[in-house]
């Protein structure tokens, strides 16, 4: 047991120690760089030294990024939920590689998820998470794999683990569910193309996101549109 264990400790310490060599040259496309996690990575992966893509909603966000970074860091703008824009950022991404391939893909994007009991809610609030969160995640996945398959790269999906538990009705836990059987997936399918898929699972951080005064103001929202009588079936107190 104790050759076990120690075994065990040298392996872990070992690979702890595996770096990837030789950056230069190695491309890594970053959805959801405006804020939060995605930004805080693109920064770090271009200090690094790799060849950063970062992909933002707003001109603002990529303005922003692109005043704090080195000149190798490139940023698109993208609309996850546009099959166009996505479109767009793919030829983007295989212009900046230049046929070497894509040595990574991280996909990180939170769509707007109303938070309410699912009686509330609409098929739009559902499609406002879930045309973003997942379907528009896959579908750049699925045009990015090819330059993945060509650099044998990785794909990490970066997911809120909050997201695995079906603590509140609306989209986002579906998405985060999706994502999760997704890259599960793929993972055995792109074994045979040498492409690895991970994912991380993060838990919440101090973010805009999770103010708790825009969580009330979207259910204020919510319950102003309801009708008298699914008001009246959940009455004030429940509010």
């Amino acid at each position: 047991i104790l050759a076990s264990i120690l075994s065990l400790i040298i392996y872990w310490i070992i690979r702890d120690r595996y770096r990837v060599r030789n950056l230069n040259g190695k491309h890594v496309f970053i959805t959801g760089c405006d804020t939060g996690l995605g930004n805080s990575l693109a920064k770090w992966l271009d200090k690094k030294g790799f060849c950063v893509i970062a992909a933002c909603a707003t001109e603002k966000g990529s303005q922003e990024l692109q005043s704090c970074s080195s000149l190798s860091l490139k940023t698109v703008n993208l609309n996850l939920a546009d099959s166009n824009s996505i479109a767009r950022a793919v030829v983007f991404v295989n212009e900046q590689t230049a046929g070497k391939g894509l040595f990574g893909l991280v996909n990180h994007a939170e769509g707007t998820a109303p938070v309410g009991p699912t009686d509330w809610l609409r098929i739009e609030d559902f499609h406002s998470v879930l045309d973003v969160s997942l379907l528009g995640l896959i579908e750049i996945t699925l045009k990015l794999l090819p330059l993945l398959k060509k650099a044998e790269g990785r794909v990490v999906n970066l997911l809120n683990a909050k997201g695995l538990m079906a603590f509140v009705g609306g989209g986002y836990s579906l998405s985060k569910w999706g994502m999760e059987a997704f890259s599960d997936t793929l993972r055995i399918e792109m074994q045979h193309f040498g492409v690895k898929v991970s994912i991380v699972e993060h838990g919440f951080f101090k973010a805009e996101e999770v103010n708790s005064d825009i969580i009330e103001k979207y259910l204020f929202k919510l319950w102003n549109r309801l009708t008298p009588e699914i008001r009246d079936s959940y009455g004030e107190k429940y509010l």
